[in-house]
């Protein structure tokens, strides 16, 4: 089954709210650290109501051990991010892919959008600048898991 991953998130709402969805849709939320946020089980449990106890969460103390862990896996790295240019729509996702959301502030840094195995986007009306990270990554699990059979 497709995962999430959480490259240093900001917000505890959003972070909560994607627990709450990989609880509801049994998959795995992979939290890459630091934080912007305590990551205290009371501080989760706020943001993330009585689900974080159902979610599968995995933690990453950085972003080094969470990419070596993604390679020694062999899973894909699919980027999700505002700079891509294949809408997500138009990919074709694989049941063990690696869904990245970057930072709610500033994304992830270039590094990471080169190591990424695809890069891709949700197409907006002109002038809009994004969408909030949660709302995204619902969008995109939700077709991951239809196409791969999933839900």
């Amino acid at each position: 089954m497709p995962d999430i991953a959480l490259y240093q998130p900001d917000i505890p709402q959003n972070t909560g709210t994607l627990l709450r969805l990989a609880a509801c849709m049994d998959v795995t939320v992979h939290l890459i650290e630091p934080a912007g946020f305590p990551l205290s089980d009371h501080a989760l449990k706020r943001a993330g109501m009585d689900y974080i106890e159902r979610a599968k969460l995995q933690r990453h103390m950085d972003w080094e051990s969470f990419r070596e862990w993604q390679l020694a896996e062999k899973r894909r790295l699919i980027l999700m991010t505002t700079k891509g240019t294949r809408p997500y729509t138009q990919f074709a996702f694989k049941k063990d892919d690696l869904i990245l959301m970057g930072r709610e502030s500033s994304g992830v840094p270039e590094e990471i959008h080169q190591l990424a195995d695809s890069r891709l986007l949700i197409p907006m009306k002109n002038g809009m600048r994004s969408l909030n990270m949660a709302v995204s990554t619902g969008m995109v699990l939700g077709e991951a898991l239809r196409q791969t059979d999933c839900f």
